[in-house]
């Protein structure tokens, strides 16, 4: 359970009123939901006012409290409208961020950074990601560096594809502190020496601030700044990471369903060839797959979410369940696209906005390759530790 579990929240019941808020208040206004910052912050305090605010966050600083088991439904339900995390606040990167720093921050850095994150009255961003040949897939060749300065620390470095940079109030960075060891800082975004530049032109646009170039040129930070423990970042990292990209599934998955219902909706109606589109033997057959792609996806990512729930970790549960779902989704939209010929390429329906969206989610949390080398090295791992008699790792 989530340490600040709410028992008092139903998380059937929450998340058939998320889909309800969702279905009647942010669909309808959907197009002008990324133009019109008044009508945002109105679907905001109607979520709150719905009870379906910050369901991820711990109760203890204004949030639902919800377990990752207890997410699964919610946070699908959230996503069936692009904008629905923003507005119910459990997108990412401040979903992630909320969880790292439940866990992590002191009680006075939670108090400074976490509680108004929970309300809804500041955004962050998750500071690792760096240009070639700097930290990727591949956390280990971290270039930015955080060296003692007295009682205080500077950071030096670029980051890049920086998701939610534009308009953070505060920055989670790594920075490497030894040779191979790193620190996570909390960094105000008017520290001397925080810099954002350039949003990077991508494929998709659904992420509040961009993804964006970051430098810190000898950016002082106090000791107070130290997220967790010096030099234990990497591991401390992993408390967000792991759960994070599984909400980022459910979220995703969300996409994927209203895709598949949106389809439904137009091949019944559609008439050709003497029958409903829906009839026809090749549809039914992108049909069927959407449904098994569903069906599959939700599995993988209950399977996990409960991992995480009983053990705090599950590291090769949501690398399983990453790779798979990142690519049933981008299956399951393709089909409806497909289906709907050419209304799914045009921008009368949201299809083709959703194909563009869900593409980078292939990469984003971890390459699909990345993720299957490491499933494969734990699935040798193990069989190795059986035919020694060793303890398997997960």
């Amino acid at each position: 359970m989530h340490a600040n579990a709410n028992p008092e929240v139903d998380a059937k019941d929450l998340a058939t009123r998320v889909r309800g808020f969702i279905d009647h208040q942010v669909i309808p206004v959907e197009r002008e939901i990324e133009t019109n910052p008044e009508i945002r912050a109105g679907l905001r305090t109607a979520a709150r006012a719905a009870g379906v605010f910050a369901p991820s966050a711990p109760t203890g600083y204004g949030g639902l409290g919800l377990s990752m088991l207890e997410q699964v439904d919610v946070l699908e339900e959230s996503g069936r409208s692009l904008f629905g995390p923003l507005v119910m606040n459990c997108a990412a990167p401040d979903e992630g961020n909320m969880t790292l720093l439940e866990h992590v921050a002191t009680p006075s850095q939670r108090e400074r950074y976490l509680r108004p994150l929970v309300a809804g009255d500041t955004r962050s961003a998750f500071a690792m990601t760096e240009p070639a040949p700097g930290a990727g897939s591949d956390p280990a060749a971290l270039t930015t560096t955080a060296v003692r300065n007295g009682a205080d620390w500077l950071i030096d470095g670029r980051k890049w594809f920086i998701t939610g940079a534009d308009g953070a109030a505060f920055f989670i960075v790594m920075a490497r502190t030894g040779a191979d060891a790193a620190t996570m800082f909390l960094v105000d975004a008017d520290a001397p020496g925080l810099s954002v530049g350039r949003h990077i032109p991508t494929i998709d646009a659904g992420f509040t601030g961009g993804h964006c170039e970051v430098v810190f040129a000898h950016c002082r930070v106090p000791s107070s700044a130290v997220l967790g423990e010096v030099d234990h970042g990497f591991a401390n990292a992993q408390v967000r990471l792991g759960p994070a990209r599984l909400t980022h599934c459910m979220r995703w998955l969300g996409v994927a369903r209203r895709a598949h219902e949106i389809m439904l909706g137009y091949v019944v109606g559609r008439e050709l060839f003497g029958s409903r589109l829906a009839d026809l033997g090749l549809a039914q057959h992108l049909i069927a797959d959407n449904e098994i792609d569903i069906a599959a996806s939700r599995s993988l990512i209950r399977t996990a979410a409960a991992t995480i729930d009983q053990r705090g970790r599950a590291n090769h549960e949501t690398s399983i369940a990453k790779t798979f779902v990142s690519e049933a989704v981008g299956r399951i939209v393709d089909r409806s696209v497909q289906l709907c010929g050419g209304q799914g390429v045009s921008h009368d329906l949201p299809l083709a906005r959703f194909l563009a969206e869900v593409r980078p989610f292939r990469i984003y949390d971890g390459a699909s390759e990345v993720h299957r080398w490491a499933v494969a090295r734990r699935a040798v791992r193990r069989y190795e530790a059986t035919r020694t008699g060793g303890a398997t790792h997960g």
